[in-house]
């Protein structure tokens, strides 16, 4: 029951903080007012903390109040039913000092489970706007509850002059990165904090030197790691790459070097602030699809408790859709869960500087709430149209669980690109030889036209061959099968049609003509993904060897498996200067890039041909415009033949006084300054292409 405040305590806070800072009622001891109901969350104020939350069927609220690492609320503070407008709850508590508690509710409902209501007064839930998440701390350490705490943070970050990159897609090279697979295993005297945020930022100048201008980062909002732990052969198995989000405006704390108590988030502005500062941008891998909380076996710490049938997918009898293939389904186009997702990205634009994001399973965010594909999903659009994200770079996984597959037909409302999953199946079908895929391959290397017509979109394809989920690229070429037995599936998971060659022996060996083919394969890829048109995206560590040992589903493995060993920099520093001096030939030459000027031709091993048809393992694309800051021609040829024996070509004629010069032959050895790379004029335009070789000729005048 509350009580009115007595006059000279009122004017006592009026004299300290103003008289909109005036408590009027005591609850439970504290004094509380009505609080900033458009402010959701908890917002420090001078004075007090406001406290909003909202829940359509929630009855009434209660704010739990505990000391730092305890379980049992030192103060249960229920809102009043005047404090509630609509839906939302807000209250301000005065006399709080943000840095001494924990925070939790705890709302009364009905239960009913046929019609989504499972509302338990007993559970405590972490507030869904917290911007931290207390208890994880340390990465791996055994939790000692199941539920989670908010804390409160303040937002005094000096940003000073920070200036976004902005960089347009067709000048990125997207380097996708786990934050604490990327340096748990650097050595010490190059990373201070190996596996965190800190360690990524000792980082950058290798990605600068590499000439990587952006960096996807894999989950950083709060998840438990040890949320589905199990043991398997006496090895832990952890939630290691994150796609199972606790909190959606908090950042993982344990991906920070130090204890950011109710500063939280400081390490990662600070790491976003010097990619920014090198020129560097940075994306965020987001999961916008599902929750931790799962199904109805799984846990109950949150939005089950303010209103399961608003926040997920339910059929008629209460049970929970499973489009994401992680036992829920977000219900992102409920207008209550499109606002929650449109804020969560307003918050990371605004108090992070993030620059991009890449959506996982962005095909869910187009159903509605019975599942069905909408022709005009409406958070989709909010998200193109939003004036807060005008600059911020959109990117689509285009495919769902549940077997909704729209690459080259995600509803892009000119604005979101595509991880362009058609590429990845035909480049590495051609490369691995099969017959009759040149025609798909030329397609996809000029950029996809098929599926995405450049009159429209000339920015929509995100090009990879590799990501986080599959093969590396050096087991590609290494494994026929996936080897996930560590995984404790029997082999079950992961995706089994992989378009992988193991080169004639399965897994690592020790013969030299394979390991030469294999590495040759390696290059081939990079060749091909570098001279695509679209925006190229490189899998952290491919480009020195990084192997997983024919893992293709890693999810669960933060050991070696996962982590990057850079002693293989070391071991295949050829490699890595291969692909640096293919990034620097790619920005050097505009005519690959999505947006030129100019025109790709095709050719077969005889001349020109006027329309696509099928040929064989052999492929030929002429690539020719005009250089941007002259009016020079620039053009390109690529023959790439897949076949296992070499094939003569003719050139195509180069233009009047010029001659073809060979640049990049992926068949060279090793050599003064890496032999992949030449100055090689090409006699009389013939040339035979080695079986398995990729060359790449520019015309240079003679």
């Amino acid at each position: 029951m509350s009580r009115t405040i007595k006059t000279h305590i009122r004017e006592k806070f009026a004299k300290e903080y103003g008289n909109n800072m005036v408590p009027l009622h005591e609850v439970e001891g504290f004094y509380i007012r009505p609080g900033y109901y458009l402010e959701n969350g908890a917002t420090v104020l001078p004075g007090g903390i406001s406290f909003t939350v909202h829940t359509q069927k929630g009855t009434a609220v209660t704010l739990l109040l505990f000391k730092r690492h305890e379980e049992e609320p030192y103060a249960k503070i229920p809102f009043p039913e005047d404090y509630k407008i609509g839906d939302v709850y807000s209250m301000i508590v005065f006399d709080l000092d943000y840095r001494e508690f924990e925070y939790a509710y705890r709302v009364e409902g009905p239960f009913n489970p046929k019609k989504g209501y499972i509302f338990d007064g007993r559970q405590d839930l972490l507030d869904p706007y917290a911007n931290a998440v207390a208890g994880q701390r340390i990465w791996g350490a055994e939790k000692k509850k199941e539920h989670y705490h908010g804390r409160v943070t303040s937002s005094d970050f000096d940003w000073g002059k920070d200036k976004q990159p902005n960089i347009d897609m067709k000048d990125m090279i997207i380097y996708e990165l786990h934050v604490r697979g990327f340096t748990i295993m650097e050595d010490q005297d190059r990373v201070k904090n190996p596996g965190t945020f800190s360690g990524l930022i000792d980082k950058i100048p290798y990605l600068k030197s590499l000439g990587i201008n952006t960096v996807e980062l894999m989950p950083v909002f709060e998840f438990d790691e040890r949320s589905e732990n199990r043991y398997y052969k006496g090895k832990e198995l952890l939630n290691y790459w994150g796609y199972n989000p606790v909190a959606f405006f908090a950042p993982n704390t344990a991906y920070s070097a130090e204890v950011e108590h109710n500063r939280e988030g400081e390490e990662l502005k600070t790491l976003i602030k010097e990619m920014h500062k090198n020129g560097i941008q940075v994306f965020l891998d987001v999961v916008y699809n599902h929750t931790a909380e799962g199904n109805e076996d799984g846990l109950f710490f949150s939005f089950k408790g303010f209103d399961n049938h608003i926040y997920y997918m339910l059929d008629e009898n209460g049970h929970y859709a499973n489009y994401s293939g992680t036992g829920n389904t977000l219900n992102a186009n409920h207008p209550v869960v499109q606002n929650f997702i449109m804020e969560s990205m307003r918050y990371w634009v605004t108090e992070y500087h993030i620059d991009g994001f890449r959506f996982d399973l962005a095909s869910i965010l187009g159903r509605d709430e019975y599942g069905k594909p909408l022709e005009n999903p409406p958070l989709i659009k909010e998200l193109a149209y939003d004036p807060l994200l005008s600059k911020v770079k959109l990117i689509a996984e285009a495919w769902d669980a549940g077997g909704l597959y729209q690459v080259g037909s995600f509803p892009d409302f000119e604005r979101w690109s595509e991880w362009n999953g058609k590429y990845r199946d035909d480049i590495r079908r051609f490369l691995k030889g099969d017959m009759g895929m040149a025609n798909a391959a030329a397609i996809r290397i000029a950029g996809s036209i098929d599926i995405y017509d450049p009159e429209i979109r000339d920015d929509a394809s995100i090009n990879f061959i590799t990501c986080h989920d599959g093969f590396t690229l050096h087991d590609l070429y290494s494994y026929n099968e996936k080897h996930n037995e560590a995984n404790g599936w029997d082999n079950t998971d992961g995706e089994n049609n992989n378009n992988s060659w193991n080169c004639g022996v399965e897994g690592e060996t020790e013969d030299p003509k394979v390991i030469a083919l294999r590495r040759r394969m390696v290059r081939n890829a990079f060749t091909i993904l570098l001279l695509s048109r679209g925006t190229p995206m490189i899998l952290a560590g491919d480009e020195f060897g990084n192997s997983q040992k024919g893992n293709n589903n890693p999810y669960c493995q933060d050991n070696e498996i996962s982590w990057l060993n850079w002693k293989d920099l070391e071991k295949n520093r050829d490699l890595y200067y291969f692909v640096r001096k293919l990034i620097l030939f790619r920005k050097k030459h505009p005519v690959l890039k999505v947006g030129a000027y100019g025109s790709c031709k095709f050719y077969d091993n005889w001349g020109p041909v006027e329309q696509f048809r099928e040929i064989d393992r052999y492929i030929g694309i002429r690539f020719s415009g005009v250089l941007d800051d002259r009016d020079t021609e620039d053009i390109i040829f690529l023959a790439a033949n897949m076949y296992w024996e070499d094939i003569p070509i003719n050139l195509p004629e180069p233009p009047v006084g010029c001659k073809w010069k060979l640049r990049i032959d992926t068949s060279g050895e090793k050599g003064q300054d890496i032999g992949y790379f030449l100055e090689k004029y090409v006699e009389n335009n013939k040339i035979e292409v080695p079986g398995r070789g990729i060359m790449v000729f520019t015309a240079w005048k003679a």
